[in-house]
């Protein structure tokens, strides 16, 4: 599941740089080894799309990457039980991309939530933003190597016992690494409140998803939007709004590319 993660480069903002495919002796971003759950059919319909928009001739080279990455990460929410909100629109693509900018610029499975909240404050988003944001995790999948730590001897204290066992049945010691599982093991196609839910039971995949719970300056939110759906969803699209705001490129600092997977 591409979301969130093609949706803003981690160092550079909203401006499709993930897309970009890597060429030669420059090894781009969609290439990090932290960027290997962004499934490849995701980054092709984001071309497709810019090449339908592009075909119609009052369109073309009028459009940009970012904003119809914007878009439509709006309608995947949309489209698997989430809200539908406005985008806001006008960002322009970048001009480069790095894989080196992903080192150190993505929450890693391990963080604390001082760690998280940290991150997130950077970019101008509060603690209550990367809560929201978090539960983009009640869809998609993840690999074994990002929460093995967790499932290993000894297992992680605050994760679900039973929910450790399935782990372990499906990510046993020697298994390709590679191996994707669901971020939600209830409801994995439904974007809901239930990533609350779960972490309200110790299902949080990742250390980053259930301390959350576990820290008593998160559980609050958590057991809040876990019992109110609306008030969730309304806090997801303010975050969203202010995500999309984060390092948008104008003027001479970005172009509108041609093709989404290529710099013009």
């Amino acid at each position: 599941m591409i979301m969130l993660r093609l949706y803003i480069s981690p160092k550079q903002g909203c401006d499709a740089s993930v897309m970009i495919a890597s060429t030669g002796n420059n090894k781009a971003e969609r290439d990090h080894s932290d960027n290997l759950s962004l499934a490849g059919d995701g980054f092709d319909t984001l071309v497709k799309a810019k090449a339908a928009v592009d075909a119609n001739p009052s369109c073309r080279n009028k459009v940009s990457c970012a904003d119809i990455l914007a878009m439509a990460t709006r309608d995947v929410v949309a489209l698997v039980g989430g809200p539908s909100y406005a985008v806001e629109l006008g960002r322009l693509d970048g001009l480069s991309s790095k894989a080196s900018n992903v080192n150190g610029n993505l929450p890693e499975p391990s963080f604390n939530l001082n760690q998280l909240t940290s991150m997130f404050a950077k970019h101008g988003l509060s603690q209550a933003d990367m809560i929201a944001l978090s539960a983009a995790h009640t869809i998609g999948f993840s690999h074994c190597n990002r929460f093995a730590n967790r499932i290993s001897n000894p297992v992680d204290p605050t994760l679900n016992k039973q929910y450790a066992v399935e782990l372990q049945g499906m990510c046993p010691k020697n298994v390709d690494p590679r191996i994707a599982i669901d971020m939600d093991p209830t409801t994995p196609r439904t974007f809901d409140n239930a990533y609350f839910k779960n972490l309200q039971q110790g299902k949080g995949l990742f250390t980053s998803d259930q301390v959350l719970f576990t820290d008593n300056r998160s559980k609050p939110t958590v057991n809040l939007w876990a019992g109110n759906s609306q008030a969730f969803q309304r806090a997801f699209v303010t975050a969203m709004t202010k995500l999309g705001r984060v390092g948008v490129k104008t003027g001479r600092n970005g172009n509108i590319r041609r093709d989404c997977s290529v710099l013009n």
